[in-house]
């Protein structure tokens, strides 16, 4: 669950929102807290590898969202930024894989500069702001890639499967029009001039853009390999019987009907597997999306 001005679904969610003591944890069926539970058990949940390199963080938070109109001009701070000015374990990476196309906005056309960024920012001017950034049309299958500091906004009528970084943490640039108390919420208490150090004021070129936003492949690992170190997303085309290897994980059917480990499962739902379950047998006609943390290095 999410607040309410946010079009968002926060599945498995450890993860506050920001300033709230318990909205947008997930609740498991026997009443715990995921959080809890993860914490009391980490090696059980998340493997004992995972547990030895990075304890009882997940690593991971996975939204679904449905933009019912467009989302506002931001950007997420990277871990350096979050860790030295906010005392965060993690900043914000984040990819979609689109659901139901439209148009999103990423990355700057043109360079630019934070007292630039800061002069649009305080006039409000959101059609220039908007205007500084690609606008591309994705369609279901598409995956965008947004990397820590990169400005972005996500179109009317756009639905898409998000994994992030386990923070809830936005520097946000416009607001006019936009139930977003901005002058109060979208610096992170740091402040504009401070806030708008983390954003990416680089062009993209259309070379870089198209490493962004591509075609996802029809199975195995659909991000690019610069999202690994942040999380991970499987593609399973279901088709008969196949096997989801062990792991933390969480499995959306994006598609058709899917049997997993013998229990029918439609399109849309979600089901969160602990490492410790073994080997799951899937069977049936659909599409599995199934969201990991990062490996561990070895």
């Amino acid at each position: 669950m999410s607040a309410p001005r946010q079009p968002e679904d926060w599945v498995g969610s450890t993860t506050t929102i920001r300033g709230e003591e318990r909205l947008g944890l997930t609740t498991l069926p026997d009443g715990r807290l995921l959080r809890d539970a993860v914490a009391a058990d980490p090696v059980s949940w998340l493997g004992v590898d995972h547990a030895q390199c990075w304890g009882d963080d997940t690593r991971l938070l996975v939204k679904l969202l449905d933009a019912g109109q467009r989302l506002p001009v931001h950007a997420h701070p990277h871990d350096d930024f979050a860790a030295s000015h906010l005392g965060r374990a993690h900043g914000k990476a984040e990819a979609w894989y689109i659901l139901r196309g439209g148009t999103v906005y990423i990355g700057l056309k043109e360079d630019s500069t934070g007292d630039a960024l800061a002069d649009l920012v305080s006039r409000q001017d959101t059609e220039a702001l908007l205007g500084l950034l690609h606008e591309v049309e994705v369609e279901p299958g598409d995956t965008v890639w947004v990397p820590p500091g990169e400005l972005h906004a996500i179109g009317a009528g756009v639905l898409l499967l998000e994994l992030q970084q386990p923070e809830d943490l936005s520097i946000l640039l416009e607001w006019d029009g936009f139930e977003i108390d901005g002058p109060g919420e979208g610096h992170l208490g740091l402040g504009f001039e401070r806030a708008l150090a983390a954003v990416t004021t680089a062009a993209r070129s259309r070379a870089e853009l198209a490493m962004l936003v591509q075609q996802a492949p029809a199975s195995g690992s659909v991000f690019p390999s610069a999202a690994d170190r942040y999380f991970r997303l499987e593609r399973y085309q279901v088709n008969g019987e196949t096997v989801l290897e062990r792991g933390y994980a969480i499995a959306i059917v994006s598609r058709g009907a899917v049997d997993i480990d013998g229990e029918p499962h439609p399109r849309g739902s979600t089901i969160l597997f602990p490492a410790s379950a073994d080997s799951i047998p899937i069977s049936g006609d659909g599409e599995l999306l199934v969201a990991r943390p990062p490996a561990v290095a070895h």
